[in-house]
């Protein structure tokens, strides 16, 4: 029987409330569909600063190293984030568990579900069908460039710097995507105005011509357009491939379109190790009420079970939201008139991935 070794960092606010149900969701996926589990805790974020100080820890790092894979929960507290002058910031142990962690590809696929439509800010007919996922580089780029301030403190800057290697193998990673998918594919920059993005220009123009790729319907557009095409049209994309600000950006101004931040999942992919988490923040209002949605978590369960290989373990998950939806099973962000607990959705959908795995 397989055994995998899951690094589980909870994070802030809804972080631990959410966890709590993948957890519940993922032991029930292993009992159903045979493997094994050996789960290790870890602090990061504001949770870690409070009791290390630091966003980080060396044990955390250590932690996720020997897993086969993260599951992480949500980072950001508002002391840290309503203090300008706070020397320590718990986003800063996301961008450092990235570096380290070498986690050079966040993937965010979005989708769109019947039952949500009359919940999206854009009309119905806009967004039916819509399904795409968002290749974003992740450990490049002006947050991580040379930054500083002057003397005086009357400019600043921030440098934003790539390189033909690090668009390489984010680009190869979002093309074989695009040939399991619909085979289109479209690169999104700035490349009138910056030179970075004529190095990703000209860097996935040639990768687009290889062979290996011909079948791919291959596109370019700049940020400012395809951030408007996002609300316009967006179901004319499949496969979108950025740099790490503009994938920031348009992944959160993208999260829109379904109804609720609360079903989004995403994977942040490396050569040995990937993480695996929702989108929503730490959503510190609603720590510790149990009403947060916990699916957008459970979900990234599924892409984490699905890079493991557990294919159909991961299937019974996505069969068992969508089956939830259908049944109105939601929490308060999706519906007050039948709104469940953040554990009663979770306990629903372990028993229906029981249910599903019984009949088959």
């Amino acid at each position: 029987m397989k055994k995998y070794k899951i690094a589980v960092l909870p994070g802030d606010g809804i972080g631990p409330e959410v966890i709590a149900q993948a957890i519940k969701v993922l032991h029930s996926a292993a009992d159903a569909f045979h493997f094994e589990l050996e789960l290790s805790e870890a602090l990061i974020g504001a949770v870690a600063i409070d009791q290390t100080g630091n966003p980080l820890p060396e044990d955390t790092i250590t932690k996720c190293r020997n897993a086969d894979a993260v599951l992480l929960g949500a980072v950001g507290h508002p002391k840290y984030d309503n203090d300008p002058h706070a020397p320590v910031r718990p986003e800063q142990g996301l961008l450092k568990i990235r570096k380290t962690l070498g986690l050079f590809a966040n993937i965010r696929p979005v989708s769109t579900y019947p039952i949500l439509y009359d919940k999206s800010p854009i009309k119905t007919e806009r967004i039916q069908g819509v399904d795409f996922v968002v290749f974003r580089e992740l450990t490049g780029g002006i947050y991580f460039g040379k930054k500083g301030k002057s003397e005086d403190g009357k400019s600043a800057y921030d440098t934003s710097e790539y390189s033909v290697d690090e668009i390489d193998r984010i680009a190869r990673l979002a093309f074989d995507a695009a040939l399991k998918r619909r085979k289109k594919l479209c690169l999104v920059d700035k490349a009138n105005v910056l030179e970075t993005s004529r190095l990703w220009r000209a860097t996935v123009d040639l990768i687009a011509r290889e062979p290996k790729y011909a079948e791919i319907e291959y596109s370019s557009m700049f940020v400012d357009n395809a951030a408007m095409q996002l609300i316009q049209w967006p179901s004319q994309f499949d496969v979108i491939l950025t740099e790490n600000m503009f994938g920031d950006i348009i992944t959160d101004e993208a999260s829109v379109i379904p109804g609720s931040m609360g079903l989004l999942p995403s994977a942040s992919v490396g050569s040995n190790v990937a993480l695996f988490e929702p989108i929503h923040g730490s959503y510190p209002q609603a720590a510790g009420k149990n009403i947060a949605n916990p699916m957008a978590t459970i979900l990234s369960v599924a892409m984490m079970l699905e890079h493991l290989n557990e294919n159909e373990a991961a299937k019974s998950i996505r069969v068992a939201v969508d089956q939830a939806l259908e049944q109105w099973y939601v929490t308060e962000d999706i519906s007050k008139q039948f709104a469940k607990s953040t554990s009663e959705v979770g306990d629903w959908i372990c028993a229906k991935i029981k249910e599903l795995k019984a009949s088959a």
